[in-house]
């Protein structure tokens, strides 16, 4: 059995009895902490997908130590210019372990989620021919609004035309006779 739990901010695949590191939570080492975050549920024949999320379905863990990571050298170099500079950096992580994985009501909602649905599809159909005859007037409006529209870009042109005639001539001015 594993699930998919979003825990701050990142998503994990997590199973029973495994030890993670992830950002910096709240709390003393030892204390038990709870994610409500559960995205997937699979427990092998099974499978519990969440809209975004799983209703009713926990992780729940236990912090072991606050650690901080690996450091991360970060350098910046300017080739030619004289320019270096080292930059250091080290997260501060948290080790848990998990102790569980609940599922309280994961199936229940698929199943009152597929029920509306069916509901929902009876009525849609009625709507949708009052919505086409509404809308095939409208058509055929646009359709008639959009002719004269491309009339008036020919017209736009030839009045570009003719500025850019007019000052062809004036850059042209012969020099003065000595």
């Amino acid at each position: 059995m594993y699930a998919i739990v979003d825990i701050a901010g990142q998503q994990f695949k997590v199973e029973k009895d495994q030890k993670l590191y992830v950002h910096r939570l709240e709390g003393e080492e030892g204390k038990k902490v709870s994610f409500d975050k559960v995205l997937l549920i699979d427990n092998g024949s099974k499978v519990a997908v969440g809209n975004p999320v799983v209703k009713g379905a926990s992780i729940d863990a236990k912090i072991v130590a606050h650690v901080k990571g690996d450091k991360v050298l970060v350098f910046k170099k300017k080739r030619r210019k004289g320019y270096q500079k080292l930059n250091g950096h080290r997260q501060y992580l948290t080790q848990i372990v998990i102790e569980g994985i609940s599922e309280k009501g994961a199936a229940k909602p698929k199943a009152a989620a597929a029920t509306k649905p069916a509901e929902k599809q009876e009525a849609a159909p009625v709507k949708e021919t009052a919505a086409k005859k509404k809308a095939a007037p409208a058509t055929a409006k646009a359709t008639t609004e959009k002719k004269p529209a491309a009339a008036k870009k020919p017209a736009a042109k030839t009045t570009a035309a003719k500025s850019t005639a007019a000052k062809k001539p004036a850059a042209k001015k012969p020099a003065a006779k000595k």
